[in-house]
């Protein structure tokens, strides 16, 4: 099995004593990435084994995946976890830094569990505590993912738990080590002939169809790439941005309104419309592009939370926005491209408009 687990995530081990946990993670993560319960034990009474310390323990257990998650760094949390209550605190920390929460369950047999449980050094946990914390995990394990993880991997044999790979997988939003140039396109809102200006006076190769419609803008010469700002508004123009990521010409980010044009559209199309990220990060981290807006922490995160953010905003965010990377935005139309500290909107009414990163050049054509 290959256990994909976003780059960014909390990783919650649950098992039983015994099943493995604190060895199948040793060999698949820095030891800074890993946080156990035994480990902040120790940190905070001197001894792993005493559990009278073990609400403390949680509490710093919690605190370090929050600071850890807060600096974006991967983090794995080693202990039973074997009941709802046990898990909520964790999947708290999740939602609080807008992390994906990753389920990995060691469900081996109670007998073998009990059998490595007595062939530690130190306190041992006893069959009877094994096989309750066993039966509270198996009794979870259909809900894992209504309480909120984003995948659930379950290993079942001591062969599957040896065999099992970890794979970190890149964010869609994090894209820091594209480096562009880019041309970042306002909402198109369906103006597909103002698109096919906009697109050849950047230099971007544009072909019409059979039917007129313009069906295809091939890569820029000088290596240039389109990223659409959400908005696209008409199933010509998805057709035409869909070509264009295809061919690696573009990269595109959901806008409001494409969540309701996608109901509209031919499968393929409303999968690539409903599949696009709620921003991007690019250029080692000096641009972003999100349809209505972001918060600077939020920049790279990916959640039900930073999404809605992304296709809604609010009430002036840019004027607050401190981030590094340069904030281009396309919700609310404005009479010119509106700059706001590092931020700006290029949705102008009448036109359609691109700035060119990272020479923070303006081209619009009437729209």
């Amino acid at each position: 099995m290959t256990i994909d687990i976003p780059e960014l995530c909390l990783v919650v081990l649950i098992g039983p004593a015994g099943a493995g946990k604190s060895t199948f993670a040793a060999a698949r993560f820095k030891p800074t990435e890993v946080v156990s319960s035994d480990l902040c034990r120790a940190l905070v009474a001197d001894d792993e084994d005493d559990q009278s310390a073990t609400p403390a323990a949680f509490e710093v257990l919690h605190l370090i995946a929050s600071l850890r998650l807060s600096r974006r760094k991967l983090t794995v949390v080693d202990a039973v976890d074997a009941r709802p209550r046990d898990r909520e605190p964790l999947l708290e920390v999740a939602r609080a830094r807008d992390c994906a929460a990753v389920a990995v369950v060691l469900d081996l047999p109670a007998d073998l569990c009990t059998e490595r449980d007595l062939a530690r050094p130190g306190r041992t946990v006893g069959a009877r505590a094994i096989a309750e914390q066993r039966a509270a995990i198996e009794r979870s394990l259909p809900g894992l993912r209504e309480e909120g993880f984003a995948a659930v991997h379950v290993l079942r044999s001591p062969e599957e738990v040896d065999a099992a790979k970890v794979r970190r997988v890149p964010l869609p939003v994090n894209r820091r080590w594209d480096r562009g140039p880019f041309d970042v396109i306002g909402g198109v809102g369906g103006r597909l002939d103002a698109l096919a200006a906009l697109l050849e006076r950047l230099g971007y190769p544009v072909q019409s169809g059979p039917g007129g419609d313009w069906s295809h803008a091939g890569r820029h010469p000088a290596g240039r790439r389109a990223v659409f700002a959400g908005d696209l508004g008409a199933a010509p123009v998805v057709r035409l941005v869909r070509a264009m990521v295809e061919a690696g010409a573009a990269l595109a980010v959901l806008g409001d309104r494409d969540e309701e044009l996608a109901g509209t559209l031919p499968a393929p199309e409303a999968a690539f419309v409903r599949g696009l990220p709620s921003h991007v990060v690019l250029a080692g981290g000096t641009l972003a592009v999100a349809h209505a807006g972001i918060r600077s922490e939020m920049l790279g995160r990916d959640s039900p939370r930073v999404t809605a953010f992304c296709l809604r905003g609010e009430p002036g965010w840019a004027a607050a926005y401190r981030g590094r990377a340069l904030v281009v935005h396309a919700h609310e139309e404005v009479p010119c491209p509106q700059w706001v500290g590092r931020t700006v909107g290029i949705d102008v009414a009448g036109s359609l408009t691109a700035l060119r990163h990272p020479e923070r050049e303006l081209v619009s054509v009437t729209a």
